[in-house]
């Protein structure tokens, strides 16, 4: 325990003596830090959390494909055919429309 505390001492003197090094230190280990606390947070949001929706493995997206186009050629839903859907459905329990043209 002695040697613990001698240590401590040495290094509070060493960093004492060296403001200049010890002010980098410290700036460094700070953004480190907030860094590691920003990219984490992004994750847990986007990544680890699950959707703020009942059954949320139940959630699907629905496109549009015309005939003889690629599988991957996805047309999303006018306003008009998005209002028709809704009306006529029979196989969701819901249906809401989203855009990302804000992105």
């Amino acid at each position: 325990m002695e040697s613990l505390i001698r240590d401590i001492r040495y290094g509070i003197r060493t960093l004492l003596k060296q403001p200049g090094f010890t002010f980098l230190a410290v700036i460094t280990l700070a953004l480190g830090i907030g860094a590691n606390t920003a990219i984490f947070s992004v994750v847990n949001a986007v990544l680890l959390r699950s959707l703020p929706y009942a059954r949320a493995e139940e959630l699907v997206s629905i496109y549009l494909v015309p005939k003889g186009a690629p599988a991957n050629f996805e047309l999303p839903f006018t306003p008009a055919e998005y209002l028709h859907l809704r009306a006529h459905n029979n196989s969701f329990t819901d249906i809401a429309a989203m855009s990302n043209k804000g992105w």
